[in-house]
């Protein structure tokens, strides 16, 4: 058995992989990065970036339509967005992310990890040990619940529906969370019959209500069929074999068939066959638990980081936490106290739906005292170039007895924009008055704060 020496291992190649490795060897250590598939991870070639490629054309028609003047757009030219989808992935092809790997003196190992001692790594047949550390970085696949058969009926997970060849003509879409409802935008927009199938009473459940009514008001038009408080009790297939249409059981009675059913319920970590018992870390399916310093069982050469360890399953957060195991590693005093259900999200529907902090109702439930104050997005100078019709709610929430905010809320088109300030104002804690001091430039939207500010009181 062939074996290598390294300071670091990394396994998985993912955003969170990528990021502690680059900032290890830039700090001067030697590393490999063990990843059996694409380096780049989920994000990079089965979410993130697939799935905006898939919405922006339908948002950008949208506000051209909104702004008079501009010559109609016309229809939607689907071959030509999913060849451009296919550009952003560079056809699930990762060969233009090695040069970054290379330039750092990175070593990528394309196989299988496996942990089977203390600092040691089986990487396909070639056993690697760390001098310092081994940091797992294995993120997370679509969960599958346990109705009655679905494992058999072969649904679309979010790596199917966002590398799909062709728009299916009708679909299914099991959860009404971020990913299933940016993919019913998307592929409604691109002349597919959707329904949504949610368990909750709403879409987004952990968003302000108010975002819930506004994105899901903005489907409805959009002719998606939203089902909401109702659970799929059976999944099927009519005909012979795989190829026949899905059929979902719903426990009021009803059934909804579709060409295609897309199960988005939520993630799971990949914890399964990587070797963690063999140093002693049970997690029987569940995600890694680690301290602030991202060590796992306060092992001084044991960290994961990402979806793995379940904190925050954000590609931001997970690269987060990669800098703050890289530089324990490298010796310097690091954690995190950022990466936690108030991190900051962004759902690229339109509207948008832009928040950081708390809502309402979850900061009533930490105990805190608090006021929340909403304006019309839409309510600025700077929103009138995103023309006619561009509705949306903006929402502060105020922790009355420190003044400061604890969340904030942006429902409209490209809000996503807004965020970043209130990131700042919430992680900061910057008192209410101080934020009204930072005048923002005329006429943009970012005048959104000096309304908020005045219906708080100020």
């Amino acid at each position: 058995m062939a074996e290598a020496e390294f300071d670091v291992i990394v396994m998985g190649a993912g955003p969170a992989g990528e990021v502690v490795a680059g900032r290890l060897a830039d700090g001067g250590a030697s590393v490999a990065i063990v990843e059996p598939h694409l380096v780049g991870g989920e994000c990079s070639f089965y979410a993130c970036m697939p799935s905006k490629a898939l919405l922006r054309p339908a948002e950008l028609r949208a506000e051209v339509e909104r702004v008079p003047g501009v010559a109609d757009p016309g229809e939607l030219d689907v071959e030509a967005i999913l060849a451009r989808r296919d550009e952003v992935i560079h056809g699930l092809d990762d060969s233009v992310q090695l040069p970054w790997l290379e330039e750092r003196g990175i070593e990528l190992f394309r196989r299988s990890a496996q942990i089977v001692g203390e600092r040691r790594v089986l990487a396909g047949t070639e056993e690697l040990t760390a001098r310092k550390a081994v940091v797992v970085a294995t993120g997370s696949t679509a969960a599958m619940p346990p109705i009655e058969g679905l494992a058999e009926a072969h649904a679309w997970s979010n790596r199917e529906v966002t590398t799909a060849k062709e728009a299916p003509a009708s679909m299914i879409v099991l959860g009404g969370g971020v990913v299933g409802v940016e993919m019913a935008q998307a592929w409604s927009s691109l002349g597919c019959d959707v329904t949504i199938v949610e368990a909750f009473d709403r879409l987004i459940a952990r968003e302000e209500e108010f975002a819930s009514e506004q994105v899901s008001e903005a489907l409805t038009k959009n002719g998606v069929d939203i089902r909401t408080g109702v659970k799929a009790t059976r999944a099927s297939r009519k005909g012979e074999g795989d190829g026949g249409p899905f059929r979902l059981e719903l426990d009021g009675g009803e059934t909804v068939e579709a060409e295609r059913l897309l199960v988005a319920v939520g993630r799971k970590p990949n914890v399964e066959g990587i070797g963690l018992e063999s140093v002693g870390v049970e997690v029987d399916g569940h995600p890694i638990e680690v301290d602030d310093r991202m060590r796992v069982g306060g092992r001084e050469w044991l960290y994961a980081i990402g979806d793995v360890n379940g904190r925050a399953l954000l590609t931001h957060m997970g690269k987060y936490q990669a800098r703050v195991a890289a530089d324990l590693i490298l010796g310097k005093d690091s954690k995190a106290s950022r990466d936690t259900a108030q991190s900051p999200r962004v759902i690229f529907t339109d509207p948008e739906v832009a928040a950081v902090g708390y809502t309402l109702a979850d900061a009533k439930e930490a105990g805190m005292k608090v006021s929340a104050v909403d304006v019309a997005t839409a309510g600025t100078a700077g929103a009138s170039f995103h023309g006619r019709g561009a509705e949306g709610t903006s929402r502060l929430v105020i922790d009355d007895e420190r003044r400061v905010v604890v969340g904030a809320t942006f429902v409209g088109p490209d809000v996503n924009e807004l965020l970043h300030a209130a990131t700042i104002a919430v992680v900061g804690e910057v008192p209410v008055e101080r934020l009204f001091e930072a005048v923002p430039a005329f006429p943009t939207r970012n005048e959104i704060w000096l309304n908020l500010l005045q219906a708080y009181g100020l």
